[in-house]
């Protein structure tokens, strides 16, 4: 039977925990596990996941010493993940926006797909309880995204996706240099590069009820140079491939493609 891990990473999300692993488990069947990789949370969120842990064997902790990042917790989740023979692993943040009830049908899509992504930009989906600037940051961000790395992906930024174990094995991730929610764009950017399937699929996105934001100025800059430099190389390594093999690179563009939910 196939494995599912989900990975929720958490700093001060002692509201959150409970309420997101319990919604997880209840959407999921036992076939699916959650694992909370909290970076040693001062508000007492590590102490609560291990509650939930004694509570059932469906529910894992993992208590790190640092925090360095969305990318960091989510690189140790995945090397966890990978390391007990889980078959799909799932990004999904703590704090409520990510709604389980999509799980089923992201983990079904996964079965001929290496890597699913809940997309808020494609037709049906949408976001709930955003002010327009940070919808008008996000269409934004990515708008520029596919314009720097030609890629169709309409929600590259997005954080609730699905990995299958195998994508790993083709995706670089001791390269990850980004920390922050660049990540995202980066993982996305190597499965394409890389030639892995990747599908969207519309999701609601719900901003959170308690906590705060981690978003920055910070991670937009970071976002945006990152991007960039990558745009560039690949059209040198565009000019490379063709002046010197007479053929263009691969294309970013073909093996990604958008799907209804499952209701439609």
């Amino acid at each position: 039977m196939s494995t599912s891990l989900v990975i929720i990473p958490t700093y001060d999300e002692a509201e959150n925990v409970r309420p997101i692993v319990a919604r997880t488990l209840a959407a999921t069947d036992d076939s699916v596990h959650v694992l909370v990789v909290d970076d040693n949370s001062p508000d007492g969120t590590g102490d609560i996941a291990d509650e939930i842990a004694r509570e059932t064997d469906r529910v894992h902790v993992m208590h790190r010493t640092v925090k360095d990042g969305l990318g960091g917790a989510y690189l140790a989740g995945f090397a966890w993940g990978l390391e007990h023979g889980y078959d799909k692993l799932v990004e999904m943040d703590a704090d409520g926006s990510h709604h389980p009830e999509y799980l089923p049908w992201m983990l079904e899509l996964a079965d001929s797909n290496d890597l699913v992504l809940g997309s808020r930009w494609i037709k049906g989906g949408e976001v709930e309880n955003w002010p327009w600037y940070r919808e008008l940051l996000s269409r934004g961000g990515n708008l520029y995204t596919r314009m720097a790395l030609g890629i169709a992906v309409r929600d590259a930024t997005g954080g609730f996706r699905v990995f299958t174990s195998t994508a790993f094995e083709r995706i670089d991730l001791a390269g990850v240099a980004s920390k922050g929610y660049c990540f995202q764009v980066d993982l996305c950017w190597r499965a394409l590069e890389a030639g892995l399937r990747v599908v969207e699929t519309p999701i609601t996105f719900t901003e959170r009820e308690f906590g705060v934001s981690k978003m920055s100025g910070n991670i937009v800059r970071e976002s945006l140079t990152l991007v960039t430099k990558w745009g560039i190389d690949r059209r040198l390594r565009e000019v490379r491939s063709v002046v010197k093999n007479h053929r263009r690179l691969p294309s970013v563009r073909k093996n990604a493609h958008a799907v209804a939910d499952q209701s439609a």
